[in-house]
């Protein structure tokens, strides 16, 4: 565990020491306990991405049996190049899911996936008609690509079995940024559908324009205290969060609402974590809602 943990700090340090302070400060609300609580099933979700080993049958222990009636239709990855993934219908969020595994510190190889972070226009295979502008993580896109035809095609399955055009996409870490970059290539291949994305512990993905791109969509990223995952890569490098940014702070626990891109006011992530000397690798993993994400806890 300890030498994919130093390999993400080394990259941590050199993209986050030289990050600029942005002038985005916009006003910071405390999230009521519904909001709060409403956030339990995605991170069900984005917890049991971690523990169906692709398998295309619901059947992961405690993970699984916390999500009663979902109904898979599709699962995928192999754990490392491409990380696990599932397509399915949830009756109780009357929607398609689609969550991916993420970044597990005990996890070398999704860590060299993370490497690979210079930025790179979008492909138009996957991205037709979006701006050479926008760019994203090289490594970032690279992974989705290897899942990218087989989600949508399980998506398709499932919306014509259900007759609905509500697709919910969730993920941790490394899964995060698969389901930002899931969200933006399904609406273009799929323009009827409705998406909702609920990201925990998201990395920057894109840069300002990717991030200006996501504007319209409905995205909520939840941040958790001391992670230094979402500081990186680093604003220097070109990299900016989206909007959507809800932050968990154990110090008072309470959960707040971080308008605009990477608020640095302290109660936000960007703001509360300004450096990696200042972070807590064990914040990643959770708890979120109590809830911890990873493999280590499937």
């Amino acid at each position: 565990m300890l030498l994919p943990t130093l390999f993400f700090l080394a990259q941590a340090l050199v993209s986050a020491l030289a990050a600029p302070v942005l002038n985005e400060r916009a006003s910071v609300t405390v999230a009521s306990a519904s909001v709060v609580s409403a956030f339990t099933p995605y991170i069900q979700f984005a917890r049991a991405a971690y523990c169906t080993g692709g398998a295309s049958v619901w059947s992961c222990g405690a993970a699984c049996n916390a999500i009663s009636g979902f109904q898979i239709y599709a699962g995928g990855g192999d754990g490392s190049a491409t990380p696990f993934w599932f397509v399915g219908w949830s009756p109780s969020l009357n929607s398609i899911v689609v969550a991916h595994e993420g970044t597990d510190p005990t996890q070398f190889l999704s860590l060299l996936n993370d490497a690979d972070f210079f930025p790179d226009a979008m492909d138009q295979a996957y991205f037709p008609g979006i701006s050479s502008s926008v760019l994203v993580h090289g490594g970032f896109q690279d992974t989705f690509k290897r899942s990218a035809s087989s989600i949508l095609a399980a998506v398709k399955k499932v919306m014509a079995a259900k007759s609905s055009s509500k697709v919910t996409l969730v993920g941790h870490s490394l899964g995060g940024a698969l389901a930002l970059l899931d969200s933006v290539y399904l609406k273009i291949q799929i323009p009827s559908i409705t998406t909702k994305t609920v990201t925990l512990g998201v990395p920057r993905v894109g840069n300002p324009a990717f991030a200006s791109y996501l504007s319209s969509f409905d995205l909520t990223r939840i941040t958790h205290e001391l992670d230094p995952i979402p500081i990186v890569p680093g604003r220097s490098l070109g990299f900016a969060h989206p909007q959507g940014e809800i932050h968990q702070s154990s110090a008072d626990d309470k959960w707040y609402n971080c308008p605009g891109s990477d608020n640095t006011d302290i109660r936000c992530s960007t703001g509360n974590v300004p450096n990696i000397f200042v972070s807590d690798i064990v914040d990643h993993l959770g708890p979120y809602n109590d809830l911890w994400v990873g493999t280590i806890y499937c």
